[in-house]
């Protein structure tokens, strides 16, 4: 079996029944992991961080929580696990709880939009610097994490670890709520405002909030005026990827919209339906 890890993405109070007692590592460090978990194929950074995970497979889980159902194979896991019930280091903004003022800090700039790293060839920024060091990979070409499946490769390991569950199919983060499962943490973590009706990725520039952080990106850049989609045959940039993917047919040629009625076909949806509407009705 394949080896497959959370991204390290996932800080809200919901649960998840991926890995919730195992110990606290970070995928997005990209360090190499060694060690496999011959219960469940995890991989570790160092021997001893194996030995702590294996103990999530033990039979006898002798630590319960006194505010919960749930029991641990050790003490620590049972501390760790605390911090989902009150920490000192506790969010305002959407109640979720961390070990420490540092996870707290980074935590805070999913919902302030703050991005402090910056890469020096592209301006892009970032929330965390692990995440700037990854992208950097981006303008080297260096992409060393491959698909033992197909012939994809990747810059980051946790873009490897979401494309294996393509082909093994597995959604290891499941709603609570309504059973729904998903690929990603932060996809669950999203779907959770269908449930709470909170839109928890606010912009700091205007009222506007979102339920997924991909959409407050894309509506940042209205207010920065950025258009990181450049077409490279004439001068037009976008906002989104998806907007230059229909800019290409205008070089390209290609009318992927054919009218059902005739032998018309057209580049743009919107352009399909404009005939439909004064020819065939």
């Amino acid at each position: 079996m394949l080896c497959i890890l959370c991204t390290g993405e996932c800080r809200f109070a919901v649960k998840i029944e991926a890995n919730s007692n195992d110990i606290t590592e970070h995928p997005h460090d990209d360090k190499p992991r060694p060690y496999l978990c011959t219960v469940c194929d995890k991989l570790f950074t160092k021997k001893d961080y194996l030995k702590k995970h294996e103990q999530i497979h033990s039979v006898d889980k002798l630590y319960s929580c006194s505010q919960c159902e749930k029991t641990f194979a050790s003490h620590h896991y049972m501390r760790v696990h605390m911090n989902v019930h009150g920490s000192k280091y506790e969010c305002t903004d959407c109640g979720k709880c961390f070990q420490n003022n540092k996870l707290l800090t980074v935590h805070r700039r999913s919902h302030s939009g703050e991005k402090p790293f910056e890469c020096t060839v592209c301006s892009k920024r970032f929330t965390q610097s692990a995440s700037l060091v990854a992208h950097s990979r981006i303008h080297s070409g260096e992409k060393p994490y491959k698909c033992l499946v197909c012939d994809m490769a990747f810059s980051k390991i946790g873009n490897l670890n979401e494309h294996i569950r393509f082909h093994t199919g597995d959604k290891p983060y499941k709603c609570h709520l309504c059973g729904k499962a998903f690929r990603r943490s932060d996809s669950l973590n999203s779907h959770m405002s269908v449930h709470t009706g909170v839109k928890l990725y606010k912009c700091h520039m205007c009222d506007k909030a979102f339920s997924w952080p991909g959409d407050r990106t894309v509506h940042m850049r209205v207010h920065t005026g950025d258009k990181p989609f450049k077409c490279h045959l004439c001068d037009r940039a976008f906002i989104r990827s998806e907007h230059i993917k229909k800019h290409m047919r205008v070089h390209t040629g290609d009318k992927l919209y054919k009218c059902s009625l005739c032998d018309k076909s057209f580049t743009r949806s919107n352009n399909l339906k404009k005939h439909e509407r004064e020819i065939h009705t």
